[in-house]
């Protein structure tokens, strides 16, 4: 039996899914920063949940529209 592993996988949908971890601060494509709150998947794919620092709720993002900051 062989073991699975998620690094192996090849769709930039799961690859995105370990990318990100809920706690981690990101940061959008117009600067806007906030903390990763869950990581959902539906039929198109991976989306990531963010709330903001200085806006109210939450929202989504496609995975490539964030990047992890320090």
């Amino acid at each position: 039996m062989l073991e699975q592993n998620p690094v192996f996988r090849t769709s930039p949908s799961v690859r995105h899914q370990y990318q990100f971890q809920v706690g981690d601060r990101v940061e959008t494509c117009n600067h806007c920063k906030g903390t990763v709150v869950r990581i959902d998947i539906d039929e198109s794919g991976v989306f990531i949940v963010v709330r903001f620092d200085t806006l109210y709720g939450e929202f989504t993002y496609d995975p490539y529209d964030l990047k992890v900051i320090q």
